[in-house]
């Protein structure tokens, strides 16, 4: 636990969850978590909950010296496959309207702005509500 708080603060500084919010998403029910690491050293972490048609990805998490090497993409893959397991129809998130770089990523996985949430994030950044449609899955 103590290894993604520490991620928390180096990726998101003053927003960073405290301990408690991390241990209770990790350990939440109808939570999916995925840990990336490199050599037993934790570069990321991204969770989302899906119930019914809907599935929020709460976080994605990267050190700052992982970034552009390809571990977001990997760990939102993960989301994504995890989403189309669930048969859920959509998946939302919010990001910092400031993060160009994550809004990007999301961009790249088929992500599109839907809305905009003034001065959601303690550093006054606006929150930008994004939502990517999951194809139906097709059994058989």
């Amino acid at each position: 636990m103590d290894a993604l708080t520490a991620l928390e603060r180096a990726a998101f500084g003053a927003d960073a969850w405290s301990r408690a919010q991390v241990a209770d998403e990790v350990s939440g029910t109808s939570r999916h978590v995925v840990v990336a690491a490199e050599d037993d050293v934790v570069t990321g972490y991204a969770s989302m909950i899906a119930t019914g048609d809907t599935a929020d990805v709460a976080r994605i998490a990267v050190v700052p010296q992982q970034r552009r090497t390809g571990v977001g993409r990997h760990l939102l893959g993960a989301l994504l496959g995890e989403s189309e397991r669930c048969g859920v129809e959509r998946v939302l998130l919010e990001v910092a309207s400031d993060n160009h770089a994550a809004i990007g990523l999301y961009e790249a996985g088929g992500f599109v702005a839907i809305a905009t949430r003034p001065h959601y994030y303690r550093s006054g950044a606006d929150a930008v509500v994004m939502e990517r449609h999951v194809a139906p899955r097709r059994d058989g």
